[in-house]
């Protein structure tokens, strides 16, 4: 039973983890990450001002736990397949985004060791090899949000922004893990170590991948994933709290213990990884994570640090080194963008949070950097996470604000006809591409827009009003070529809604890592089979658009609309909501269930007031 000043000192971190959010809420327009308050936060109740946290083992225990799972978070955060060159839509290699991102952050490297190595012989820090590694690192936290921010995540020059992050999180968090474990042991017995844990790591990946073929487990497992269960969760947390124990019993850090059991999971959790990332968010974020970050603020001795000679300076060397292992390889990206573009990517990169602090924390508890040279690193971090997104969104080229309308429908044949038929009725601009020996009949295509040509000409697209329209459906006789019209309508016209059909499972995933919308002929076939047997009178409903009832979706984005019930909503023309997607999860609401940022409604009835709705909860 912990002494009741730990107790205290429990209750006083969790009131603060509480309360952050809050502040954060009021200082939106100051784009301040919540963790950046959680370090001041500890600042305030720690050493350097009121000094009111009281070591303890439990609260030391609970800290390092929090440090735990946000390592295993950052390795369930981890697409291993975006590194296969999807999403590049480049037919020239060097102009790829994978190879953009390798090549950017090799020059990262050898430019980060090349300038901690000077500053090891200026006298300003004692291990030229970690300080190199803490510069290399990025925030994906803090470039993923910036890119959706922007709307260009999808495009070559977001995936190649987006890859680079994932490099710099997943090789320098390895490295990392060796360099100390080197520097602790000895490079032969952390090679050993390092090579029996990827020995595990494969072993883990084979058994698993055969148990998720045992027949009939999926359904077993799903079963057991609600309510007082949780299977998914309960067995992630034991996967991440094994390898730790893995880890530390062969000597190492847990760092890297806990990483490998997130990308594990990662790579075994498929579809239900949204799922599962949520709900371990919601464990991690919710309280143990805040606690290490709130835990390392209260460790900052602010007096020692302003009392010391030449922190400044380092200080200072330090930023001006963070962006210029990051501005420099960035130049790499003038093979296939703009200078400008270049620029604000090598600033982006340049943010620096969870990781950087992560490292420093560690590395200071081994001893291999001082205490002015972690509290300068954490002042780094709280710098370039707060700047750098905003020198991005300074340099790079405005994008216009497009108003979305209408839809393009590519290739004619019997799955398109009736489409193109009933959105031409319902009064929405259509296009209509059709290849060259297509035969497009006259009746379906009444008050739609006709072109024939090569589905994948650009400028084609283009005519075709691309550039603004609302969603696009394409359904070719070849898989390939529906690929690179889908590819083109995300990546070059940003087009937010992208359907295609697919029966390949290589195809359908490689699509759905687009953001495609892939539909199944003889699976949605069989689903509209049932649902016109078991459920004929919703079945009416959907398919018979003539009596002015229409389903359709809202976005919540409006803050206000955080926690307030279905009941108490008044929406214009009083739609009905069936149901709310909530992550990767559908909620089937009552008046009680609250709204939630990020909800998407899904909604029952006449077109103007599902338009409205969706315009009353975007506002921001």
């Amino acid at each position: 039973m912990p002494d009741k000043h730990a107790l205290f000192t429990l209750l006083v971190i969790t009131m603060l983890s509480a309360l952050v959010p809050l502040l954060a809420a009021r200082l939106k327009r100051f784009h301040i990450p919540v963790v950046i308050l959680e370090i001041l936060a500890g600042i305030l109740i720690g050493k350097s001002v009121l000094d009111v946290v009281t070591p303890s083992p439990v609260l030391d225990f609970l800290s390092e736990f929090g440090f735990v799972i946000l390592m295993f978070i950052s390795g369930l955060e981890m697409d291993l397949g975006s590194f296969s060159g999807r999403g590049n839509g480049e037919p020239v290699f060097w102009k790829s985004a994978p190879f953009l991102a390798l090549a950017s952050f090799s020059l990262t490297l050898g430019t980060a060791f090349a300038i901690a190595w000077g500053l090891a012989q200026g006298g300003f820090v004692q291990q030229p090899l970690i300080i190199g590694l803490i510069l290399s690192t990025t925030s994906l936290g803090i470039v993923v949000p910036v890119l959706k921010e922007r709307g260009i995540a999808p495009t070559r020059y977001g995936q190649a922004i987006l890859l680079s992050a994932l490099l710099a999180d997943f090789l320098t968090l390895v490295l990392l893990s060796l360099s100390l474990g080197i520097l602790t042991h000895g490079i032969a017995v952390q090679l050993t170590i390092f090579l029996i844990l990827l020995a595990v790591f494969a072993a883990t990946l084979f058994t698993g991948a055969r148990i998720r073929k045992i027949k009939g487990l999926g359904e077993f497992v799903k079963g057991l994933a609600t309510a007082t269960v949780q299977i998914r969760t309960r067995f992630s947390i034991a996967l991440m709290v094994a390898w730790v124990a893995l880890a530390q019993s062969l000597g190492t850090e847990v760092i890297l213990g806990a990483f490998l059991a997130g990308v594990i999971m990662s790579i075994m959790a498929g579809q239900e990884k949204a799922v599962l990332q949520e709900k371990l968010d919601t464990i991690g974020f919710g309280f143990f994570i805040p606690l290490f970050f709130i835990s390392v603020g209260s460790q900052f001795d602010l007096r020692a640090f302003l009392g010391s000679s030449g922190v400044f300076v380092l200080l200072a060397l330090l930023i001006a080194a963070a962006y210029a292992v990051k501005l420099l390889p960035a130049l790499v990206y003038r093979v296939a963008f703009s200078f400008r573009e270049s620029a604000a990517a090598g600033f982006l990169l340049s943010s620096r949070l969870s990781l950087i602090i992560a490292a420093s924390a560690l590395a200071f508890r081994l001893g291999l950097i001082s205490e002015a040279v972690n509290a300068d690193i954490l002042l780094l971090a709280m710098i370039t996470c707060m700047l750098s997104p905003v020198l991005f969104n300074r340099i790079l080229p405005p994008v216009k604000e497009v108003r979305r309308e209408g839809y393009i429908v590519v290739g004619f044949n019997q799955h398109t006809a009736l489409l193109i038929e009933r959105l031409a009725r319902e009064g929405e601009r259509v296009s209509v591409l059709r290849a060259v020996d297509d035969q497009c009949h006259a009746l379906y295509c009444q008050g739609a827009t006709v072109r024939a040509g090569n589905p994948a000409d650009e400028e084609l697209l283009a005519s075709l009003g691309a550039e603004t329209a609302a969603g696009l459906v394409t359904a070719l006789n070849d898989p390939r070529a529906d690929m690179a019209v889908c590819r083109l309508a995300r990546e070059k016209f940003l087009i937010p809604v992208v359907v295609s059909r697919a029966d390949d499972n290589d195809l359908m995933r490689e699509m759905g890592n687009l953001g495609v919308k892939v539909v199944q002929p003889s699976l949605a076939t069989a689903l509209a089979l049932e649902g016109a047997l078991r459920y004929p009178a919703a079945f009416d409903m959907i398919s018979e658009l003539s009596d002015g009832v229409e389903i359709g979706e809202a976005s919540v984005l409006d803050p206000r609309y955080q926690g307030v019930p279905v009941a108490d909503l008044d929406l214009p023309g009083n739609p009905l909501i069936m149901g709310i997607r909530r992550g990767g999860d559908v909620i089937v609401p009552h008046g009680f269930t609250t709204l939630a940022v990020g909800d998407i409604l899904m909604l029952v009835g006449n077109p103007d007031s599902i338009r409205e709705t969706g315009a009353m909860m975007g506002r921001r």
